[in-house]
């Protein structure tokens, strides 16, 4: 493995950042936050068409440039920068990469070419109302009725689950858990748009009264499929949550440098100096983790799972403990609505509790190396 990002990937890393403070700057974000849709239809498209990131890590042969997970970290961290508010997680780190593992070829020359060109906006329906993140949790069922396969039940915490035009769900079979491609107008599916605290990243409840679905994969290996695909997103995720603890700490470290009390910078006292080192060293070391966990993603090594969970639950509370002492540098500014220390702070808290908390993956991670 390397241990530092090539040329080409640092290019790509100044690439996004110069479009993303350009059509993600603070205004764009919270006008953003304020619509039910939840993103720019015409900065999704100029990032499809402009700087081809959906179709990063999408195979050359359905209409992608067939990049690795390194690439997309890098991506994924200054989305998470700048507080992005676009479709693209749940199109490319879940949708695209669930298709890509189902190794349903069908499935992928369907769905793959539309989110790589920007025209898909697709995620995966799994968690449920009991809140679980694991195999038990899948609840709703999937019947063969006649050749048609027919799914019932509720989905939660859906994320961009109320825009999305295609939604692969994990559903119970005779044979276990199964995956199914379903249209976002299907007949039979609600979607409701979720109030959430974090409103820069919208999720959606999906009720399914026998709405038909198309069988992705084998029926009854689903789970196989989503567990590796729920472990790429849990890497994604840290990512995205380096680049926001990064922004965190720039942000407190400008501040420290040019709020004055007393006749003084505030970053000079010692409390100051030690809250700005305390998170710097939780930074880097989610940096490490994140990115190693990255390179596993890339070579779906036999180290991922545990690296995964690693990864995330260690950049959760970086993030979080960023985004707090963020707010405590700034004083009684950083807890107004005006400044952008908030938005960070609830993406933090969001993130950390996405696809598990940094408990359940410690759990997780004592489970996989055989603690």
């Amino acid at each position: 493995m390397n241990f530092a990002f090539s040329e080409e990937q640092e290019e790509l890393r100044n690439i996004v950042r110069q479009f993303l403070e350009a059509k993600s700057s603070e205004a764009h974000v919270r006008e953003q936050m304020d619509t039910e849709r939840g993103y720019d239809p015409v900065v999704w498209a100029q990032m499809a068409e402009q700087l081809g990131l959906q179709s990063l890590t999408i195979p050359e042969e359905f209409g992608g440039q067939g990049y690795g997970y390194v690439e997309l970290i890098v991506v994924l961290e200054e989305m998470g920068r700048s507080l992005l508010c676009a479709p693209y997680f749940s199109s490319v780190v879940l949708a695209a990469n669930t298709v890509m593992q189902s190794g349903d070829d069908a499935a992928k020359a369907a769905i793959l070419p539309g989110i790589a060109s920007g025209e898909t906006i697709a995620t995966v329906a799994f968690t449920e109302p009991n809140g679980r993140w694991d195999e038990s949790g899948i609840e709703a069922t999937a019947k063969n009725d006649g050749g048609t396969w027919k799914i019932n039940g509720t989905k939660s915490y859906v994320i961009d689950g109320h825009t999305a035009n295609v939604i692969i769900v994990a559903a119970r079979t005779a044979a276990g858990v199964s995956l199914f491609s379903v249209a976002g107008d299907a007949a039979g599916l609600t979607r409701t748009a979720l109030a959430t605290m974090d409103q820069t990243r919208k999720q959606a409840k999906l009720e399914f009264a026998n709405v038909e679905g198309t069988l992705i994969g084998t029926d009854g290996a689903g789970w196989d499929v989503l567990s590796t695909v729920l472990d790429l997103a849990a890497v994604g995720l840290a990512a995205e949550q380096v680049g926001g603890a990064q922004m965190c700490l720039d942000m407190a470290v400008q501040y420290a440098k040019d709020r004055v009390q007393f006749g003084r910078p505030i970053g000079s006292f010692q409390a100051i100096k030690h809250k700005c080192a305390d998170i710097l060293l939780e930074v880097e070391s989610a940096k490490s983790a994140a990115y190693y966990a990255g390179w596993c993603a890339s070579e779906l090594n036999d180290e991922l799972p545990a690296v995964a969970s690693l990864a995330k639950a260690y950049c959760s509370d970086a993030y979080f403990h960023a985004s707090a002492e963020n707010i405590q540098i700034h004083g009684g500014i950083g807890f107004t609505w005006e400044h952008p220390a908030h938005m960070y702070f609830k993406r933090a808290k969001s993130s950390e509790l996405l696809f598990g908390d940094p408990t359940y993956h410690r759990e997780l991670l004592a489970q996989r190396i055989g603690i």
